[in-house]
């Protein structure tokens, strides 16, 4: 009797053991070889679902982004505008081993994506994604009267999405100066002073 294969099964998991290469080993490790060792499985295998290495890359990231997604979906159903957006910045915030694998993962794309227009079009729309969702949430909160400040929208957009890229990378390469504790607390009175 023929295996019975699981094709949709099969893909995640070579996405799950490429994920793990790159926070582990970094991007520059997750070679296809790497990546089908980890998964258990030949090259040959990967090549039945993916056209390349970046093809692996980046299903790589969208998968994480789509777990991201759900995540915040549930975290933020039925909070108001300012606590969903203080929800979404302090999820993009490496304060749990989960977050911390995700951001290492995301991280790990932006000096590849600056040398590949595939990638870094991936990246700007996922970017453009989070930041329209931000920038939503404050015109949400102003519109609710939840905001003091009558700073441009697009500007304080921008500026929170840089604190958490700042935090998110000084957690990461300066664990001895900055924990995640500190960093929930930054991000907490920045948006309380909203």
């Amino acid at each position: 009797m023929p295996k019975i294969v699981d094709h949709d099964e099969r893909r995640r998991e070579v996405l799950s053991a490429a994920g793990r290469v790159i926070v582990r080993d970094g991007i520059d490790a997750a070679t296809t070889r790497a990546i089908a060792k980890e998964a258990g499985y030949s090259n040959g295998v990967l090549a039945h679902y993916f056209a390349d290495k970046d093809d692996i890359l980046l299903s790589a990231l969208s998968q994480s982004h789509q777990r991201i997604r759900a995540r915040l979906t549930d975290k933020v159903a039925g909070a108001t505008s300012l606590a969903a957006l203080r929800e979404v910045l302090l999820d993009n915030l490496p304060l749990d081993d989960e977050r911390a694998a995700e951001t290492r993962l995301e991280v790990s794309f932006w000096s590849r994506s600056l040398a590949s227009d595939r990638l870094a079009e991936v990246q700007r729309a996922e970017a453009g994604e989070l930041r329209a969702a931000v920038r939503e949430l404050l015109a949400r909160a102003r519109g609710a009267g939840e905001l003091r400040t009558s700073d441009d929208l697009d500007d304080l957009a921008e500026e929170l999405l840089a604190l958490v890229d700042g935090l998110s990378l000084h957690l990461l390469l300066y664990p001895g100066r900055l924990t995640r504790a500190d960093a929930e607390r930054i991000m907490r009175r920045t948006i309380d002073r909203l």
